[in-house]
């Protein structure tokens, strides 16, 4: 699916370009309301171009994944509450000059 987005994309912009070279290289020689008319299509075609590259394929599931992972990133108990509880502590005590031993 990205391979038939990317193609798409690349066609119109290349479709883009070749308005804007065509408008002012040969159309205006001969009209210059038909060479800014093409100007005005080409300028369409870069948003459509972004909105179709970014459209989701009828087999795409990423936007609807929801983003988890942090979830499974915690650890089982807590532990690791309990060490940082005591690394305060020391921190606290050397603040007032103890040495806790």
């Amino acid at each position: 699916m990205y391979a038939r987005r990317r193609r798409w994309y690349f066609a119109m912009m290349a479709t883009c370009i070749g308005l804007f070279v065509l408008a002012w290289g040969v159309v205006r020689l001969w009209s210059v309301p038909a060479a800014v008319a093409m100007c005005v299509v080409a300028m369409v075609i870069p948003p459509l171009a972004a909105i179709v590259a970014n459209r989701r394929g009828p087999d795409d599931g990423w936007w609807d994944v929801p983003d988890d992972s942090w979830l499974r990133d915690e650890p089982k108990d807590d532990a690791w509450r309990e060490g940082e509880k005591s690394a305060k502590e020391r921190l606290d005590r050397l603040d007032r000059g103890d040495s806790g031993q």
